[in-house]
């Protein structure tokens, strides 16, 4: 995989993580609810581990660019 697609799917993969919790008005309503709770709230709990894998993903896709990057100098 080149270095410049790496770093696209990088930041594909991290665009979810911080876009989806600034939409607001996408999860700004009460049904459905899970457990009692309204959807606002079991979203964005349920966004905290889909942000921790996209974020590990993306972890070592970098480590992985840095690592190809220091082999070819």
């Amino acid at each position: 995989m080149s270095s410049s697609a790496r770093w696209t799917l990088i930041v594909v993969l991290l665009a979810p993580a911080v876009a989806l919790p600034l939409m607001v008005p996408l999860f700004d309503s009460t049904d459905p609810t899970l457990f009692g709770f309204p959807f606002y709230f079991w979203f964005q709990l349920a966004m905290i581990p889909v942000a921790v894998v996209l974020t590990v993903i993306a972890y070592y896709l970098a480590k992985a660019a840095d690592r190809d990057r220091a082999a070819k100098r």
